[in-house]
């Protein structure tokens, strides 16, 4: 199937210096498994994912930007953020927090890679909504501080979250996750339809 992957990460910050590269893998990774990047349509790592993504030519995905911003002059000259890297932006008019909630809802997993306040936002959310969640350990920021977190905070599905330091690999387990969690959909990518064949967790 054709998962929706969102990559969460700092914007600025220590970890977009020492983490660029893992955050420029798993883009490609997820281009290269054919499914669907989702960003913050921001700087930082998630700008790194995105450009990892579109140096993978002939993926069957898309990468996609969820914009704080309402509207393509908003997100240029307000927000200053990118563009080159996106096949579709989504122009929230939400602002940072609210682009957040509907960047995560919309996804089918989340990957956190360094990460700083705004990537705890969107991976607290991603437990609460029952994603599936990666987690690229040696990344640095909240992606290196998430099993303690996790530890001393109880949080819904966090026995289920997948830690690896390996992006390809992470990827690999996460698409994994989300076959078993989809297993009741059956779907065939030469046809539109998509049937269930029998009840499980959504």
């Amino acid at each position: 199937m054709k998962y929706q992957i969102c990559v969460s990460g700092a914007a600025s910050g220590e970890t977009v210096d020492s983490a660029h590269e893992k955050a420029f893998a798993i883009g490609a990774e997820i281009a290269r498994s054919g499914k669907t990047l989702l960003t913050g349509a921001t700087v930082g790592l998630p700008h790194f994912a995105a450009r990892g993504f579109k140096s993978v030519s002939q993926t069957k995905g898309v990468s996609v930007g969820f914009s704080p911003a309402s509207s393509f002059r908003e997100h240029i000259s307000t927000y200053r953020l990118p563009t080159a890297e996106f096949d579709y932006i989504n122009f929230t008019g939400m602002e940072y927090v609210g682009r957040d909630v509907h960047l995560v809802r919309s996804a089918d997993a989340v990957i956190t890679v360094g990460g700083r306040m705004g990537s705890l936002h969107e991976l607290s959310t991603a437990l609460e909504s029952r994603k599936v969640c990666g987690i690229l350990l040696g990344s640095g920021g909240l992606a290196d501080y998430t099993i303690t977190l996790l530890k001393n905070v109880w949080a819904p599905g966090a026995k289920d979250v997948i830690y690896d330091a390996n992006p390809e690999r992470l990827v690999a387990r996460v698409i994994e996750a989300l076959d078993k969690k989809y297993a009741d959909v059956e779907h065939d990518s030469s046809d539109p339809q998509v049937s269930v064949k029998r009840y499980g967790q959504g």
